[in-house]
């Protein structure tokens, strides 16, 4: 990897990889990832991607259930942004590659669409259970045969540079001038200058105890916006994926939404179906519906976990539509033909994040958001299932198209000052960081979780205060290491979560607290600004 780019990209998963793709070819395009290519949430993605494809479903349609699912704080403009493009985007993935699965009917689109909670139709295109895998390779692949794509490995983003990090003074506003990075093999921090600087890292669920994302997920790009001067919106909006797997020996496995939407039914050990009385779309309503009656139920009846049951559809059917699911359940010892699946809420999706526009851009020159780590109005107080990977495509084209325009009228990169190590030593207390990892997920999952109260949040903002002094007096006396610098951006993290939490009273969307369970009559977006007072409530960014 050179000091030098055109565009860096930070995140190499569908959204970060979509941007690199979609530049011109000319264009001199630097990806980043903290580990290998792969490893982002975008990989672990079963479900797939929802977009109108059939002619018995509409635009219309697909904008009024996300609206609906986003709990009134969607930005209908931008949802129309979105649903609208993505039938391009769709065809962008197969043009590519993606082997997506087809249909046994003649007629219709070509390939099997399921459906999924908060869908009216079924519109969500798919490669068997395993869609997220199959759009990572396709696209790992493309961007290997690009020779103007550089994709790195082990390097992780420290902070980005801005007019304060340059050689001597920096005239006119403020921009995005690069990165400085860690080189995890060498253990050693470089700056790299660029005229464009992409955000592409995924959400914050690992700043919970238990998580269906994997242990990347830890908030960088939201972090390094936060830092750099950017704006964040709807924070307290963390989505919970109603159906992990609950077992000893299993970590952070998903049990897709499309087995519900396939006819999949929660019980209780009992045997009895609880979804119906609590929303007439049962099983299929949206997900912070479904994740708040599990835990409902957990906790009334002292459970550790509930059960999904697909064993009544035929076996064949069942493993033909979930041949992943049914593999990974055999090894721990759950034939799903035959018996029903344990499972819990775990920490998913994070619904807010940096503020951008419809080109992708933050509040700073320069720098750029997509996917997880943007706030773009799409998803509101609730993001509707499958419409994540949709979002990655849309604003990561978005993004490359708006940057491909403006590159020649961009300044060259500036002159950047070295990483300064001369007054900090290797750290011998390596125990602070595992210990302060450990306190800080669990404060959240305890305090910050499905069902929140004022009480709860301000113990959590007191735990989170003091590991914020903590990890910001290690990472100045010490040399930084991958894990340091995860730490902290969770806390960051943390911090902008529960204060959002505290200033929403009301309870909407993932947003449920006990001492305002009803829905205020205005609608607000959480933004919170770090160049502004402390915390503000504000329209639609």
């Amino acid at each position: 990897m050179g000091d030098e780019t055109d565009v860096l990209v930070i995140g190499s998963g569908a959204a970060g990889l979509t941007v690199a793709l979609t530049l011109p070819a000319h264009v001199r395009v630097t990806v980043i990832s903290k580990g290998r290519l792969s490893d982002g949430s975008t990989n672990w993605a079963q479900g797939g991607i929802a977009a109108v494809l059939e002619e018995t479903d509409s635009i219309d349609s697909h904008i009024h259930d996300t609206l609906v699912a986003g709990a009134g704080l969607c930005h209908e403009d931008t949802v129309r942004f979105v649903v609208e493009r993505g039938r391009r985007a769709i065809e962008g993935l197969i043009s590519r590659g993606v082997p997506f699965t087809a249909s046994e009917r003649e007629d219709g689109y070509g390939y099997h669409l399921t459906r999924e909670g908060g869908h009216s139709h079924r519109r969500i295109i798919h490669v068997a259970d395993a869609t997220g895998k199959a759009v990572q390779k396709t696209l790992q692949e493309r961007a290997a045969e690009a020779p103007n794509i550089d994709a790195v490995e082990r390097h992780v983003a420290v902070d980005l540079v801005t007019n304060r990090h340059l050689e001597g003074s920096a005239a006119g506003p403020d921009r995005c001038h690069g990165a400085y990075v860690l080189d995890r093999t060498t253990g050693r921090v470089r700056a790299v200058r660029a005229k464009a600087v992409v955000l592409a890292t995924g959400g914050a669920s690992r700043v919970y105890m238990y998580s269906s994302n994997p242990d990347g997920a830890t908030g960088d790009g939201i972090a390094l916006g936060w830092r750099a001067g950017c704006r964040v919106g709807n924070m307290e909006f963390n989505q919970f994926h109603p159906t992990c797997l609950y077992h000893p020996e299993a970590k952070n496995f998903l049990i897709t939404e499309a087995l519900r939407g396939e006819g999949a039914i929660l019980t209780l050990p009992s045997g009895e179906r609880f979804m119906p009385r609590i929303d007439p779309r049962a099983e299929l309503a949206p997900r912070d519906v479904v994740a708040r009656a599990i835990d409902h139920e957990m906790k009334r009846l002292g459970l550790d976990h509930v059960l999904l049951d697909i064993s009544h559809k035929h076996p064949d059917f069942i493993v033909g539509h979930f041949p992943n699911i049914y593999r990974r359940l055999r090894r721990y010892g759950i034939d799903i033909t035959e018996r029903p699946i344990p499972v819990v809420p775990a920490a998913h999706y994070t619904c807010g994040g940096v503020v951008t526009d419809f080109h992708a851009r933050t509040d700073l020159t320069g720098l750029y958001a997509v996917g997880e780590c943007a706030h773009t109005g799409l998803h509101g107080a609730n993001r509707m299932a499958s419409n994540s990977l949709l979002e990655c495509l849309v604003f990561g084209t978005a993004a490359a198209e708006h940057i491909a325009a403006g590159l020649d009228r961009m300044p060259p990169p500036a002159a950047i000052r070295p990483w300064d190590e001369s007054r900090v030593t290797n750290s011998d207390e390596e125990v602070v960081v595992t210990h302060n990892w450990s306190e800080l997920r669990r404060a959240m999952w305890n305090y910050v979780g499905i069902v929140r109260t004022q009480r709860r949040l301000e113990r959590a903002k007191r735990r989170i205060d003091m590991l914020a002094d903590e990890i910001d007096e290690y990472y100045g006396n010490f040399r930084i290491t991958a894990d340091l610098l995860e730490l902290r951006n969770l806390v960051t993290v943390a911090d902008l979560i529960v204060r959002s939490a505290l200033a929403r009273r009301e309870s909407r969307g993932l947003h449920y607290i006990a001492d305002f369970p009803e829905r205020a009559g205005d609608t607000r977006d959480t933004i919170l600004s770090p160049t502004a007072a402390p915390l503000r409530a504000a329209g639609t960014a």
